[in-house]
């Protein structure tokens, strides 16, 4: 471990941070992270379950003081997003993320940091290994493939847990404490491939979409930032009126809670129409950086010549990915009326990959409305039926409903207006957060989210704020005295 955070301050927390950095822990490879969790509570004669799923639950008592405390239920994920940029050689099953500090952020080096939801797992190992400070009674759960479907939470067996009193870290606002969230699912369209030989004389291209932001699907969907499957579908739709040709791969994006930064696709044109194409090129990398200035100003679209293509799409099935790309729905769709602010529905076409037999268009959908999200699933599953091709729902989860009177919230809002003197806000989240799921398992519990400042999650240009984390953690510390 290179020590690239030893000067930081809480530094327990910061210490955990970069352990757990050097394990490989994305969504569904989450053994060596499980299994670090267990031997730590080993070592420190702390009771710990390990349950099939790999989730991991941690109980310590309370301090003196607070032995009858209410028990408290502290959650987080340990798996991560492992997004990378195109040219960082970085092999996520085994190689450690490498950190570095830029003024007052923590960030990794072109990939995910990981802080989400690393933060809550160093926040939680910092509290479970301190001998000086004051606590209730304590439930850590460690969930895995949060960011894939939340398999772990679904799978936890509530009997394990005696806890009313949940606090969920998985927040990136400081000051802003979560009381409710979007429920969603994923979406699958399945294009069945039919290809034929390359006719002779053709010229091979590779497309790309390169220099879009991305970011997270849920909180930040209303950002307007570009989604590279949507603006390829725009190329190729545009291509298709002027040109004839035939599309032989395509590829974007690489997780469905991740708004795509970047596609690709392979076409062959006949030699006569490379001036058009080029000029098509042209147009989309102008009209896409007018478009998307505020939002994404780095927006390029590049090409280049390629050979040794053997085969390509039949027309039918072009014809088909054109359409599912121009007609998918995407982006924020409602917005709710009764709390100012809050996207009520999105959908995110986060992943278009090429297959042997298939070309597969993966979407999530949120929504904090159940039928609104149904709605939205039946419009995908009806340009599917059009297109005689296949649409799978699943990983559907549940909405957390906001409750009237809570114990937890009523202790976090006076604990941070002693703490900072302001008021704190109290808000709804348009990701989906696991505390429906918990809201589902265990009976009349009491929650709340909350973190510290985090920015671009889901990117290679997340970053943590280094103030906010100490002052997050001592405001948490003293939303702890505070339970009795």
């Amino acid at each position: 471990m290179n020590n690239v955070l030893k000067e930081l301050e809480p530094k327990l927390v910061f210490d955990y941070f970069e352990k757990i950095s050097q394990i490989p822990r994305c969504s569904g490879n989450e053994k060596a992270i499980s299994d670090f969790l267990v031997n730590f509570a080993k070592e420190r004669n702390l009771e710990v379950i390990q349950d099939k799923t790999l989730n991991v639950i941690i109980r310590k008592p309370g301090t003196l003081g607070y032995e009858n405390a209410p028990i408290v239920i502290l959650q987080g994920h340990i798996d991560i997003v492992c997004e990378k940029n195109k040219e960082t050689v970085h092999d996520f099953s085994k190689d450690p993320i490498k950190l570095r500090i830029d003024e007052d952020m923590i960030k990794a080096t072109g990939t995910t940091l990981g802080a989400d939801n690393g933060i809550a797992v160093a926040y939680s190992l910092a509290l479970l290994d301190s001998k000086d400070i004051q606590h209730p009674p304590l439930e850590v759960v460690f969930t895995t493939e949060e960011e894939t479907g939340m398999d772990g939470v679904m799978g936890l067996d509530p009997d394990n847990l005696e806890g009313k009193i949940l606090i969920n870290i998985d927040s990136e606002e400081e000051g802003i404490f979560y009381v409710s969230c979007a429920g969603g699912a994923r979406n699958r369209v399945e294009l069945p491939v039919k290809r034929e030989k390359i006719k002779e004389n053709l010229k091979s291209y590779h497309i790309k979409i390169r220099g879009l932001k991305g970011g997270h699907s849920g909180s930040e969907i209303d950002k307007g930032r570009g989604n590279s499957n949507k603006l390829m579908g725009c190329i190729l739709n545009d291509l298709n009126d002027v040109i004839e040709f035939y599309l032989s791969d395509i590829s974007g994006g690489s997780k469905t809670n991740a708004i795509p930064r970047e596609s690709d696709v392979i076409i062959s044109i006949n030699s006569e129409d490379k001036g058009q194409l080029k000029q098509i090129i042209r147009y989309w990398n102008e009209a896409f950086k007018r478009e998307l200035k505020a939002s994404d100003p780095d927006v390029r679209v590049e090409i280049e010549r390629v050979r040794g293509i053997e085969e390509v799409f039949s027309k039918e099935v072009t014809g088909k990915v054109i359409a599912i790309l121009m007609l998918m729905p995407n982006g924020l769709q409602t917005m709710s009326m009764e709390i100012e602010g809050l996207v009520q529905s999105s959908t995110n076409l986060g992943v278009v990959t090429t297959s042997k037999d298939h070309i597969t268009f993966d979407s999530a959908v949120r929504s904090s409305v159940a039928m609104l999200k149904q709605r939205i699933l039946e419009q995908i599953g009806m340009i599917a039926k059009v297109l005689d091709i296949e649409s799978i729902t699943e990983a559907d989860y549940p909405a957390w409903e906001y409750k009237e009177d809570s114990y937890i919230r009523d202790i976090f809002t006076k604990v941070y207006k002693d703490f900072t003197g302001k008021e704190a806000e109290i808000a709804a989240i348009h990701a989906g957060l696991e505390c429906g799921f918990f809201d589902e398992k265990l009976e009349d519990v009491d929650m709340i989210s909350f973190g510290p400042n985090m920015y671009d999650v889901h990117t290679p240009d997340e970053r943590l704020d280094i103030s906010s984390t100490k002052r997050t953690w001592e405001f948490f510390l003293e939303v702890l005295k505070n339970i009795k």
